[in-house]
């Protein structure tokens, strides 16, 4: 698989844990625990074929609204996931993100959070960014607020705003933006995920449930991706002259 066509960063909603559980007269927290071996495999093949960012939404901002009961076995299975994880991790040379309004965690789940992006922070490998407590509105409402707060201190003119200083005040400011777009389980849904990041994103849906996702799967996304032809804008002749130029 050449370099070339391969995503810097790979985007995914895993979805369908719940549907797979129920699909096996299961309780739908075992579909929750099931998910964990994906993220293990599309972490792996991830690393494997040198793609930058791999962006994975674990909990939104919406879930909240699910019963508690499902609410806190996903806490506790997050807490267990860190502590198992981040060693892992760490050891493979990956740098772990948290990204998402943590303040509604509890102070035990917030020290893990911590804990386990310290222990990784200065690896150079892969960026594992987890969304948790995450939504594309909070993310630009909170990069409009810090900006709000520079142009009230007279550190910045309202007319210097830009589509540019926005993006330069987001969680993944640093990175990237996400090339693939994966969603699982057949929904065809942003659902609030990186919605200004992913502008540009090539969106891939597959009705494969986020256990099931394994490696031939995120290779049948790639393979996608390999084939679209990514034109921001210009049209295709224009993008033939540049690569003959």
């Amino acid at each position: 698989m050449s370099t070339s066509t391969l995503p810097r960063h790979i985007a995914i909603v895993m979805d369908g844990n719940g549907r797979w559980a129920k699909h096996r007269h299961l309780p739908r927290i075992a579909g929750h625990k099931a998910g964990v071996k994906a993220v293990r495999e599309t972490v792996k093949f991830c690393v494997e074929h040198h793609i930058e960012v791999l962006t994975l939404f674990a909990f939104s901002s919406e879930n909240w609204r699910r019963p508690a009961v499902e609410v806190n076995h996903l806490m506790e299975l997050f807490i267990m996931a860190l502590e198992r994880e981040a060693t892992k991790l760490h050891k493979q040379n990956i740098q772990l993100r948290i990204i998402g309004d943590r303040a509604r965690f509890d102070e035990k789940l917030q020290k893990q959070m911590a804990n386990a992006e310290n222990l990784t922070a200065n690896n150079t490998g892969l960026k594992l960014l987890i969304a948790a407590n995450y939504g594309g509105q909070w993310d630009i409402t909170e990069a409009c607020r810090r900006l709000a707060i520079d142009v009230q201190q007279g550190k910045l003119a309202p007319e210097d705003i830009s589509a540019e200083l926005i993006e330069a005040n987001l969680v993944t400011a640093d990175l990237p933006l996400p090339d693939l777009f994966i969603r699982t389980s057949g929904e065809q849904r942003i659902s609030n995920f990186l919605i200004w990041q992913l502008s540009y994103a090539e969106l891939y849906f597959t009705d494969a449930h986020w256990p099931d996702f394994d490696a031939s799967e995120l290779k049948k996304a790639v393979a996608f991706f390999a084939n679209r032809e990514r034109r921001f804008g210009h049209i295709s002749e224009q993008l033939r002259a540049e690569n003959h130029a």
